[in-house]
């Protein structure tokens, strides 16, 4: 009677703990894909940030340069960004599939 009590018990915690280490690997894969959602979202609003910047930049110089000048640096600036914005995108990616593989 005492050892099937104690077998109980122990298949009992080792159940409890594994839920627990299953629970706290989910809720720490959910939070690395939260900050990797919250940083690609800053990236994306200081990209657009910087190309309003451009912009504006752009529009007060074309009163002082001629407009083709201009057009050209912008296209190349906006370009630019773009190029930025999609490897740090990708490299995020990568993160969150490398932490997902290892915690499964």
């Amino acid at each position: 009677m005492v050892v099937v009590v104690v077998v109980v018990v122990v298949v009992v915690v080792v159940v409890v703990v594994e839920v627990v280490v299953v629970v706290v690997v989910e809720v720490v894969v959910v939070a690395v894909v939260v900050v990797v959602v919250v940083v690609v979202v800053v990236v994306v609003i200081v990209v657009v940030v910087v190309v309003v910047v451009v912009v504006v930049v752009v529009v007060v110089v074309s009163v002082l340069v001629e407009e083709e000048v201009v057009v050209v640096v912008v296209v190349v600036v906006v370009e630019v960004v773009v190029v930025v914005e999609v490897v740090v995108v990708v490299e995020v990616e990568k993160v969150v599939v490398v932490v997902v593989i290892v915690v499964v």
